[in-house]
């Protein structure tokens, strides 16, 4: 179970603070507990069953071994975006969002691909045989293609999930994710339509506070999701090894001896009879010789 959520740990962060009244999104009134000179206050008790919600469902992903894209390209949350995702190892967009990244994502993955040939040419030495003219231009389009795409060089496919800091300014990763039916995750200020997200956090996403209380939450479910994946490959592991050990070392069937098989008893009557006529043989040889003898004596004389 994810960890739960503190509503004074997001009072402290500033969580509850939205935008003016007068820049107001209706549909985010049921997440709106009051106003107050003029700006618009969230309902923390939302905000942290949400949150719950949110990083219950985000645990369930990782685990089942899928990647959740993390978007955020507003300044105050690039930098925070980026670190809690590489904690996560997960990629994320914190540049301009290439338009098609989700529904063009073959032509996408192809740039990523280029990236990887510029690599090679380097390390094969055929970079070294272009012009100097030429090398300028693929060290520019190299470095061109690290800043936009180099934190999703490991995503071979659409991700499983986003999550996205303030969906008013990244509208159109968010009309991608809809129409591949991607589900969304992501900080909703009251500015914004809750009902474009799957997963709605009413929270504050402009102060970097607020920002980085929420998606280390999240980060902290996704860690905790895929610690439990490890863990399962592991114990299955060790079962399918002792398993092996098992088998080998099953005793094999023993072979019975010779002395060891039984020997069916005789019948008392069935010993005396063999005996009486052994005794009849012998006697019946020994007249044969006598007689044999006697013979050969007479014939001497």
């Amino acid at each position: 179970m994810a960890n739960k959520v503190e509503v004074k740990e997001l009072l402290d962060a500033g969580v509850h603070f939205g935008h003016l009244t007068r820049r107001w999104n209706p549909n985010m009134a049921p997440y709106i507990y009051m106003e107050r000179n003029g700006i618009h206050i969230i309902n923390l008790y939302k905000s942290a069953a949400k949150m719950q919600e949110a990083g219950e469902a985000l645990k369930k992903i990782a685990a089942s071994g899928r990647k959740i894209l993390f978007v955020a390209t507003k300044k105050q949350a690039k930098e925070i975006v980026t670190e809690q995702a590489e904690r996560a190892n997960m990629p994320y967009i914190t540049e301009r969002w290439p338009g098609g990244m989700l529904t063009n994502f073959i032509t996408i993955r192809k740039a990523v691909k280029k990236m990887a040939s510029i690599d090679r040419m380097k390390k094969d030495g055929t970079f070294n045989t272009l012009s100097k003219k030429e090398r300028l231009q693929v060290d520019r389009l190299r470095a061109k293609l690290e800043k936009n795409l180099g934190s999703i060089a490991d995503m071979s496919r659409l991700p499983a999930a986003l999550f996205i800091v303030d969906i008013t300014r990244e509208h159109i990763a968010v009309k991608e994710a809809q129409k591949l039916n991607i589900p969304i995750f992501a900080m909703v200020d009251t500015n914004s339509d809750p009902r474009e997200v799957d997963y709605v956090i009413p929270s504050n996403d402009d102060a970097s506070k607020s920002i980085s209380k929420v998606v280390s939450y999240v980060a902290d479910s996704i860690i905790e999701g895929l610690s439990e994946r490890k863990n399962t490959k592991d114990s299955d592991k060790e079962d399918d090894s002792n398993e092996g050990k098992e088998t080998k070392t099953r005793a094999p069937k023993a072979k019975k001896s010779k002395e060891d098989v039984e020997v069916p008893s005789k019948d008392p009557q069935d010993v005396k009879a063999m005996e009486e006529s052994k005794e009849d043989v012998k006697l019946e040889s020994k007249k044969e010789t006598l007689a044999k003898a006697s013979k050969d004596n007479q014939e001497e004389e």
